[in-house]
């Protein structure tokens, strides 16, 4: 099929202009490549995970292991993707304030001003899909074979209603998964096509 830059061009879904670094409450959908149901399945409206579904769980934590400033909140795994709930949080200040930390010794020692960069909502998702990636294609034997889908889906939570909403969604996902819009049978919707 011939380039069409009125069908090919790659639209940023982000909101312009906005601090992905900013702290706050992000709603995550990350899909697998073509939607392929491979994360697990729903049994009697429960998940039940795959070896490469593990894998998935065990990355999204990871997260939260690896980033001092990420916090998770509701989140799961479905058969071909996964929502889940990602807060930013302020790091408290690294010392009192004094310019100086103990490091072990009997006597304060001067430091210096130690910021941590936060990565940026994209750049968690990134780091996410590498960790998993890689432990996938290990397992299956398979180097750098893509396993997500390019991109992801997010929507800044702006209240506690509307994160309470998310939450309810995310905990009944798994049993309402025959009229999920990523279901492999669901009709042709903006989440299923391309």
């Amino acid at each position: 099929m011939p380039y069409d830059p009125h069908k090919h061009h790659r639209r940023s879904i982000r909101l312009k202009g906005y601090d992905y670094t900013t702290s706050g409450i992000y709603f995550v959908t990350i899909c697998v490549q073509n939607r392929h149901c491979v994360l697990g399945e729903v049994i009697n409206g429960e998940m039940v995970l795959s070896p490469i579904g593990q894998i998935v769980a065990d990355a999204w934590c990871w997260l939260a292991e690896q980033y001092d400033y990420v916090m998770l909140g509701a989140w799961t795994v479905m058969p071909n993707h996964l929502h889940g709930l990602l807060m930013l949080v302020d790091l408290p200040a690294l010392d009192s304030g004094t310019g100086t930390s103990r490091r072990g010794a009997s006597r304060r020692a001067p430091t210096t001003d130690v910021s941590v960069k936060v990565k940026s909502l994209g750049q968690l998702v990134g780091a996410f899909k590498t960790v998993s990636t890689k432990a996938i294609n290990k397992l299956q034997e398979t180097p750098g074979t893509r396993f997500w889908q390019r991109n992801y889906y997010e929507r800044i939570v702006r209240n506690e209603r509307e994160q309470r909403a998310i939450e309810q969604y995310i905990y009944n996902n798994p049993a309402t998964w025959p009229e999920d819009k990523l279901h492999p049978d669901a009709p042709p919707n903006r989440f299923n096509q391309g």
